[in-house]
């Protein structure tokens, strides 16, 4: 039996299926599990959103004390993640240590700001005005990741489901060990 030869039309439909197939199969993968960059960013979206809370404490130094512990925490685990699993990566697949550089001397700077207001109360004069400078750094830190350093390892050859995979399994092992002192 002689196959037909293929047409110009019957080509164009092969290569379009052949796109959808990949595209669908690309979104399957990305459903499948998050990537690190979807765990990194709802760590993000989770301290800002503690962080407007805290904003919208008045005079409530026992709230704003236990608020302020929740971010120090989140902000803590967070970093450390980045630092251990995260950076690492994205330094090798983009090549690019001058952002990686600058997001450790900031985490630096965060963590010793986190220092002095985990020994600090509520009711201390520089209390509030520590906690919202923290915010503004974070802020900060979350865009320039976010809008500079995401889009280079998202283009970089870094398997991102199974960095997530990583970050997430770090992200319980930590939060266990710090509920746990």
């Amino acid at each position: 039996m002689a196959t037909k030869p293929k047409t110009k039309a019957n080509r164009a439909a092969e290569r379009r299926s052949s796109r959808s197939q990949a595209v669908d199969r690309k979104r399957a993968e990305q459903t499948s599990a998050p990537g690190a960059l979807d765990l990194l960013e709802q760590d993000h979206r989770q301290v800002e959103e503690l962080f407007a809370q805290y904003d919208e404490l008045k005079e409530e130094n026992a709230s704003k004390e236990e608020l302020a512990q929740k971010i120090c925490l989140a902000l803590e685990v967070h970093a450390q993640i980045e630092e251990e699993v995260f950076y690492p990566k994205a330094r090798k697949a983009t090549k690019d240590n001058e952002l990686i550089n600058e997001s450790l001397v900031e985490h630096a700077t965060v963590k010793n700001l986190i220092s002095e207001i985990e020994e600090m109360d509520a009711e201390d004069e520089l209390y509030d005005a520590k906690v919202r400078v923290l915010g503004e750094m974070v802020k900060h830190h979350i865009h320039e990741e976010e809008q500079e350093l995401f889009p280079e390892v998202e283009a970089a050859e870094i398997d991102l489901e199974a960095l997530g995979k990583e970050i997430s399994e770090r992200k319980e092992a930590l939060m266990s060990a710090m509920e746990a002192e």
